[in-house]
């Protein structure tokens, strides 16, 4: 199997690239190498990959229907995971246009060409940010959502919905995965524990919004991995959105508290208003990702964080 990963340089797309080569799979990835945190850190994720037979690499915007064009008639793919979006809650309110163009824009453009080329399977990495500030006391599914409150919660929300027209009119078997806030080894470094982490070990004050008590349902890569490899092997039904979340939601405080004891130091707290696109909580439902993907979060939260700071040691 050929597998193009859009957005293939980044945290998670560079992360199941290195598991499907693993696992003996081809694997075609286009990145843009934009600007929005410092492209070194991409550069780093390819670089043990470029030797690799069974890795291709095109630097390219998935909203140039050439690089796309040229993607498709060299590679026989065979099924593609499309990660590429222009990322952040906050960062959308300074230019939701660009977010419109590139997460919306992009995906008709991608599923453009699949109906051109007859790709017949896409995986989606869709954000739990579509669930808004949602009262239930876990986010399932069945949900009806029409209350993002961010440019690019919506994004990602209207990326679902085309999606869904796509797969009714062609034949596309597509899985939406909505990822609940995942951390690990090459975790962004605008990303809060990463930054955290930066900050706290160089005696510099955290920012924290709020009051400590937001909840997020921290997810390991490893296991997101895990549920995407599961995704583009399901085949059941057409289409499917289904959460994907490390099912130990925690405290803002919490979280804090766990990368304090795990690097033996306090943190400086620089207590700020939450921010604007900000949810009070993200708790995930994964009893349909269990059930359809035979998905199992493995690495609990403390677990994580300590396998990260080792990862960090051993890559300075």
């Amino acid at each position: 199997m050929t597998i193009l990963i859009t957005g293939g340089a980044g945290f998670i797309g560079s992360s199941l690239a290195d598991r499907l080569l693993n696992n003996g799979e081809k694997v075609v990835v286009i990145d843009n190498f934009n600007n929005f945190y410092d492209t070194s850190f991409k550069e780093k994720n390819i670089s043990i990959n470029l030797n690799n037979p069974n890795y291709k690499f095109y630097r390219g915007d998935i909203c140039d229907g050439d690089i796309l064009e040229k993607i498709f008639r060299e590679c026989e793919i065979s099924a593609v995971v499309h990660l590429a979006a222009y990322a952040g809650v906050r960062k959308s309110f300074e230019n939701p246009l660009l977010y419109a163009k590139n997460n919306i824009g992009g995906t008709i453009n991608l599923l453009e060409k699949m109906i051109k080329f007859n790709i017949k399977k896409i995986v989606f990495g869709s954000s739990s940010s579509v669930y808004g500030n949602c009262d239930a006391d876990k986010f399932s599914e069945d949900l009806k959502l029409s209350e993002p409150i961010s440019p690019y919660a919506a994004s990602k929300l209207a990326c679902e919905q085309f999606l869904y027209t796509y797969s009714k009119i062609y034949g596309i078997n597509t899985v939406c995965l909505r990822f609940f806030t995942v951390y690990g080894p090459k975790q962004r470094p605008d990303l809060a524990i990463c930054k955290f982490f930066n900050l706290i070990e160089n005696n510099e004050p955290i920012p924290v919004y709020g009051d400590g008590t937001a909840i997020r349902d921290y997810t390991y890569i490893d296991d997101i991995v895990s549920g995407i490899c599961a995704a583009v092997e399901y085949d059941k039904t057409p289409y499917e959105i289904v959460n994907l979340g490390g099912n130990y939601p925690i405290t803002l405080s919490k979280m804090i508290e766990t990368i304090e004891n795990a690097i033996g130091k306090k943190a400086q707290i620089n207590r700020m208003p939450m921010q604007c696109g900000d949810v009070i909580k993200t708790v995930s439902d994964i009893s349909k990702a269990k059930e359809l993907l035979n998905y199992v979060p493995e690495t609990k939260f403390e677990e994580g964080i300590n396998k990260y700071l080792q990862w960090r040691k051993n890559n300075k």
